[in-house]
This record gives structure tokens, C-alpha cells and sequence, in this order.
């Protein structure tokens, strides 16, 4: 049977969709759904220590979102909208703007003072080469002029740049954030290390494709966007040693499982190495490295709400998705998290 877009779908309600992170970060709600025995729990994310042991591993995405919403003008006054998607070399970049109309090769945008842009060509998705020139260091500038790009669905203006961020983010390169692990705080981590938790950190660059809908009805005609990983010498030892034991690999969001799944072998092993992925992950699939799955909730009919229906089945993912529904959880970025154990 061709599973379709449409196998997908659930009903949300806009005021579950959340506009504002929690405060603390750990405050938000966590929903435990035990596949082995076939219960939910509803609990507080904070309480995630109370279903962590010993020898379990947490692979965490140590990415960092740029700021990569840039308000730019030509130079007849018109504005025009630049979203960093992906960089080339030093001052080269794929982006996304809007109106595109206005953004024919040889167009030149301005910023600031510091910060201009030359569009070199158009790809054959319609998205922009564009070379920048920079009066400083680009990503200081960067982090002084540009936005954070937000979700669409997300219409409230974030008042604290840094809670679009995770606590452990650590290397730039993002369009938009690893959102399941925005509910941690330091202190939760360090509680979690201390109950002898290993925490694996590996690289994933989230690209705007995570945002883009599935426009094929037939979901195996869908072609997934690429994305940059990295996984070094330690997180691979880290992981081996953990597999080899028998002791559980605990995914932190989908951009998590799905290094590890890029590069896992049968036996569930990894490798230091760094590449681009286009993994999907949907049902039947079968997880080699995986064991367990921390994520929020995800948009309908998107490769990640995909991806959970492959860890926990199509139809049970979606009761546990009317569950949420009717409890009134917060759905997307800034919204509550699940744990599937």
C-alpha cells in the first residue's frame, strides 16, 4: 500500500499552536507514550529524569541558528526579504527571498552600511546564489543586523533572541532550531549527567526544507531537502560503546535521528565522518541506531510527524496526537515535548 500525504493529517486547533517559548525551558509539558506497553503519560519535561537510567546515551544537535532573516532594499527603494539557507564558501550563499521578481542575477541589495549583496543566479528551485560584501567579520555583523527566522506559524516577535537557541549550541549554520532540545536547561543537564547519562553531541545544520510542506500526494515522490552533518571521534565512541553494551541510544529531535540513521551501519555502529543527508524516514522503517525519541510535535502531513510514525506507527502516532489535542498541549517550535520509550 502507497502511503499518502493525507495519511498524515490531524486536526489542530490554532491556539494550540505555541507563539512564546516556556519559562523555565524545562516548565513545558512531556508526553511519555511507552511502546512496549502501550501507555501514555502526561508529565512535565523536567520530570524526563525519572525515565533516564544509568548507561543511557542522549545524542544531542549542538547547531547553532544564525540570524539569518535579512531586511534588505535595491537600489530603487524596494524592500525586499533575504533568509540565509545555506553557505557556499566564505561570502557566497544559496538563500530565499521574497519578492523574487526583484531579484534577477546582477541585482544589488543593501542592508546596512556594512552589509550588501550581489544576486549571481537563480537556481532551478527559484532559490538565490548571492555574494555578499562585508565591512567586518560576517557573522559578527550577522549576529548584529539579521533576525532569527522564525517559523510562518509563529506570529509573535521573540523578545530574547537566545530562546530560539539551545543551551549546548555551540557551531553556526542553522536556518531554524533544533526545537526538542529547547527544553533543556543547564541544570537539567547536569542533573541528567549526574545520574551517569552520557550525552553524545552531533552536528546537523536544520535547513528551511524541515519547514517546506510534502507537495507530492504520494509520499515516496517527495524529494527530501539536503542537510550538513558531523559526528567526531568522541560522540562515535561514545554511541559504539553504548551499542555494543546494549545500552539505550537516546535521540534528541528529529535532526538527531537522522545523522545517526545516515550514518549507521546494521548493527547500529557510527563512524566519525561529516557529508550531507537527504534521509526520509517514514513507515515501514526499521531504526539501526535509535532507540528512543524526544521531539515535539510536529506540523501535519510534514516529514517529521513522518518520521515519528515510523518509531511508533501511523495510526497509534495519530491517536497520540488527538490525545495531545484534547489535553490541550502546545503543537511546533515553542510548544510541549514527547518522549517515546
Amino acid at each position: 500500500m502507497q502511503l499518502k500525504k493525507s495519511d498524515f493529517y490531524y486536526e489542530l486547533p490554532e491556539e494550540l499552536i505555541a507563539q512564546t517559548p516556556a519559562t523555565p525551558r524545562d516548565s513545558s509539558r512531556l508526553l511519555v507514550y511507552h511502546r512496549d506497553t502501550d501507555t501514555v503519560e502526561h508529565r512535565i519535561f523536567r520530570d524526563i529524569t525519572d525515565y533516564l537510567h544509568a548507561g543511557d546515551v542522549l545524542v544531542i544537535n549542538n547547531t547553532k541558528v544564525l540570524p539569518a532573516r535579512l531586511y534588505a532594499h535595491t537600489q530603487n527603494g524596494g524592500k525586499v526579504e533575504v533568509l540565509l539557507l545555506k553557505r557556499i564558501s566564505q561570502l557566497r550563499w544559496e538563500v530565499l527571498v521574497k519578492p523574487g521578481k526583484k531579484c534577477r542575477p546582477g541585482t544589488h541589495l543593501t542592508v546596512d552600511e556594512s552589509l550588501s549583496l550581489t544576486v549571481a543566479e537563480v537556481t532551478e528551485s527559484g532559490e538565490r546564489i548571492v555574494d555578499f560584501e562585508c565591512d567586518g567579520v560576517f557573522e559578527e555583523v550577522l549576529d548584529r543586523v539579521g533576525a532569527m527566522p522564525l517559523p510562518p506559524y509563529i506570529k509573535t516577535k521573540l523578545q530574547d533572541k537566545n530562546r530560539y537557541q539551545t543551551v549546548y549550541a555551540k557551531t553556526d549554520g542553522s536556518a531554524a532550531a533544533p526545537t526538542a532540545g529547547l527544553h533543556f536547561t543547564p541544570e537539567l543537564l547536569e542533573k541528567i549527567k549526574g545520574m551517569g547519562v552520557e550525552i553524545a553531541e552531533v552536528l546537523l545544520h536544520v535547513g528551511l526544507g524541515t519547514f517546506r510542506p510534502v507537495k507530492e500526494d504520494v509520499i515516496t515522490d517527495h524529494k527530501m531537502h539536503s542537510e550538513y552533518y558531523a559526528i567526531d571521534d568522541k560522540a562515535a565512541d561514545i554511541i559504539n560503546r553504548a551499542k555494543k553494551e546494549g545500552r539505550r541510544v537516546i535521540a534528541v529531535g528529529t535532526t538527531s535521528v537522522r545523522t545517526l540513521e545516515s550514518v549507521a551501519d546494521d548493527n547500529g555502529f557510527v563512524k566519525p565522518c561529516s557529508g550531507n543527508t537527504e534521509i526520509f524516514i517514514y513507515p515501514p522503517y526499521k531504526f539501526k541506531c535509535v532507540d528512543a525519541l524526544i521531539t515535539n510535535f510536529h506540523l501535519p502531513e510534514s516529514t517529521l510527524i513522518m518520521l515519528v510514525s515510523a518509531m511508533c506507527g501511523r495510526e497509534k502516532t495519530l491517536e497520540l496526537y488527538n490525545i495531545a489535542v484534547k489535553k490541550k498541549y502546545h503543537f511546533f517550535s515553542f510548544g510541549d515535548a514527547c518522549f517515546f520509550v
